[in-house]
């Protein structure tokens, strides 16, 4: 099948060369000259497991291809999609200049039958604006789905590859078939293939990102009354994930959720809500305490060493919102250094992926190391933001000797607090105790 993917981002380029893979001719558009130009050059600008091999392979292979020239994208392809950002506007709405300006340039292009596929996470009633400009456009032989995405950063090469659902958003026959059939190669092993009409395809994203925030802000609140009443949250989490109804997934408490999806998906669902006026107040909620979340390591360290942190140093492991990424778009390492350098603190920091995209961030307010160790050398204390496998099983001893005092404030809970206190630290997990 010929492909066309629209927006080389992080959902464009890991779908166009999945696509590619499975032996469809795929080319990606992007009006950005200098991000094209690195990828014919084998240049990956995101950090995603498998994702550099694979693109790599598929362009040796000839079947993925980039380009500029959105003409020559709509002309060479069957089916065209729209993998646009679609960032979070000031109200907290979804912002569609970029899907819409898109849409209305794809319509002067299009001759004959397409299929246009809205990939990006738009509001509910995107396909429908969509299809309009079509019509108005005399584009009659044009068929436009919601095709949602799932994927997980850090793991979505193998999401594509091998998804828990495929939702295809259309009242069209022929669009449905078209689309099951590209789909085929990923399902073979029986994970549904969900048809349904646009507007319930595009509330089932929203959907599922903001019940998955549900679960992680439940739990962290969770964790805090834990912390009141002496439970121990990870002994609370595995009673409860044991229980089917349930589930053991996203039931992890820490400094709160982060990344492209989540914070933006709840604010755009909220605002949905209003615009048809109905207060959501649970969500409204979860984001309220995801956002009061990324703030708890800072009360624990202010609690331990007073409000004031002049002449004391910080060393910070993970940076990243999440592991095997580099993304920190809506990081709580951000509002967490941030709120340690506001303090009068020195912040030494290391994360293994994202130290370039950290240095566009906090520019030369803070340290960067390049071993992790290195980042203890002469520090007051030890903060975890993000759990990367590297971090699990450290030289404890060798901890105890670099910082001034064996202090470690864990933000993943990564670390057993009764084995810490064994060991001589003064730990601080979230909704744990050593007791």
């Amino acid at each position: 099948m010929k492909i066309s993917i629209i927006g080389t981002g992080y959902v464009g380029l890991v779908q166009g060369a999945v696509f590619a893979d499975t032996g469809n001719q795929v080319l990606c558009m992007d009006i950005d000259e200098k991000k094209i130009a690195s990828l014919r050059k084998g240049q990956i600008p995101i950090y995603e497991p498998g994702l550099e091999e694979m693109v790599l392979r598929n362009v040796e292979d000839k079947r993925l291809e980039f380009t500029t020239n959105l003409k020559s994208a709509v002309e060479r392809s069957d089916v065209i999609f729209l993998c646009l950002p679609t960032p979070q506007s000031e109200d907290g709405s979804a912002d569609l200049t970029h899907v819409m300006k898109v849409s209305e340039d794809i319509a002067d292009l299009i001759v004959g039958e397409k299929i246009v596929v809205s990939k990006s996470t738009v509001p509910v009633g995107t396909v429908d604006k969509i299809r309009s400009i079509m019509r108005k456009k005399g584009k009659t032989g044009v068929d436009v789905v919601s095709n949602p995405e799932f994927l997980k950063e850090g793991a979505a090469v193998q999401d594509s590859l091998k998804p828990d659902r495929i939702v295809i958003g259309t009242r069209s026959k022929r669009a449905a078939q078209v689309m099951t059939e590209l789909y085929a190669p990923f399902v073979r092993t029986g994970n549904p293939v969900l048809v349904m009409d646009e507007r319930s395809a595009e509330m089932t994203k929203y959907a599922a990102n903001a019940f998955l925030a549900t679960k992680i802000s439940f739990m962290n609140e969770l964790a805090n009354l834990c912390e009141k009443t002496g439970a121990d949250i990870d002994a609370v989490r595995r009673g409860i994930g044991s229980d089917p109804r349930v589930g053991q997934l996203f039931l992890f408490s820490g400094v709160g959720y982060g990344g492209s999806c989540f914070p933006k998906d709840v604010k755009a669902l909220v605002k949905t809500a209003h615009e048809h006026e109905f207060e959501f107040k649970i969500l409204r909620a979860v984001d309220d305490v995801n956002e009061r979340q990324k703030r708890v390591l800072l009360w624990k360290v202010a609690k331990h060493f007073g409000k004031s942190l002049q002449g004391k140093t910080f060393a910070v492991w993970g940076l990243a919102f999440k592991p095997q990424t580099d993304d920190m778009r809506e990081a709580p390492s951000i509002p967490i250094v941030n709120g340690l350098l506001e303090m009068g603190a020195k912040v030494r920091a290391h994360d293994p992926i994202a130290m370039t995209r950290a240095r566009s961030i906090f520019h030369n307010r803070i340290e960067y190391v390049d071993k992790a160790m290195e980042a203890l050398k002469g520090a007051d204390a030890l903060v975890i933001v993000t759990e990367w496998n590297e971090f699990r099983t450290p030289d404890f001893k060798t901890i105890k000797a670099q910082l001034k005092k064996p202090v470690i404030f864990d933000g993943r809970n990564i670390y057993d607090p009764k084995e810490m206190k064994a060991l001589g630290f003064t730990y601080y997990g979230i909704g744990r105790s050593s007791e």
